[in-house]
């Protein structure tokens, strides 16, 4: 796996890769996925956003980001303002990889871009309203089968089963939905082909 998370290989891949475009019609929203280690990536930075009534996101482990905004040159300056509203922290353009592209949401009218960073260590950070934590775990832990697996709860009214990641001994909450998604396309990119292999 050394070689799989090295950064220059990453950012090889992210520029190798075809990018899925914005998807027309949707509301635009950009992600910050950062990458924390040496030489090479060894942990993944989350967030867990503060619990509100009525917002789709709320309490849920993700990546920093939001809603583009007139302002916005394009997706990575979303990614870039949001990260630094959200948890205090200016990403240096030499921190920047690349982007995995857009997905769109399964449940929600939202076309979501993921930019990937990395940084050798995690300066210090500064939470604003819409976070409550910051947290990282290691590449290879998000992997290990046990942790990933199906699970059944209530969504928007309604019973679903979805893919996720158990997070016990980082975080009390479970990674999935769209975050999850994101996450197994930055895995399939590095060759990785599922999060349960």
């Amino acid at each position: 796996m050394s070689e799989t998370f090295n950064r220059n290989h990453i950012r090889k891949q992210l520029d190798e890769a075809l990018k899925p475009d914005p998807v027309a019609g949707k509301r635009r929203t950009a992600v910050a996925m950062i990458l924390l280690g040496n030489s090479r990536a060894e942990e993944l930075l989350f967030i867990r956003r503060a619990e509100f009534e009525g917002d789709p996101w709320s309490g849920d482990v993700a990546f920093p980001g939001g809603g583009v905004e007139e302002h916005d040159i394009d997706s990575r300056a979303t990614a870039e303002r949001e990260t630094l509203e959200e948890i205090g922290i200016k990403l240096p353009q030499e921190a920047y990889l690349g982007t995995l592209g857009s997905i769109s949401g399964a449940f929600l009218p939202v076309s979501i871009a993921c930019h990937v960073y990395h940084l050798s260590t995690l300066p210090p950070v500064t939470l604003n309203g819409e976070v409550v934590n910051t947290f990282s775990v290691p590449l290879e832990v998000l992997l290990e089968p046990e942790r990933n697996r199906q699970r059944t709860f209530e969504y928007r009214g309604s019973h679903h089963s979805h893919p996720i990641i158990a997070l016990d001994g980082y975080c009390d909450h479970f990674l999935w939905g769209i975050s999850y998604r994101i996450m197994q396309n930055f895995f399939v990119l590095l060759g990785i082909d599922s999060l349960n292999s």
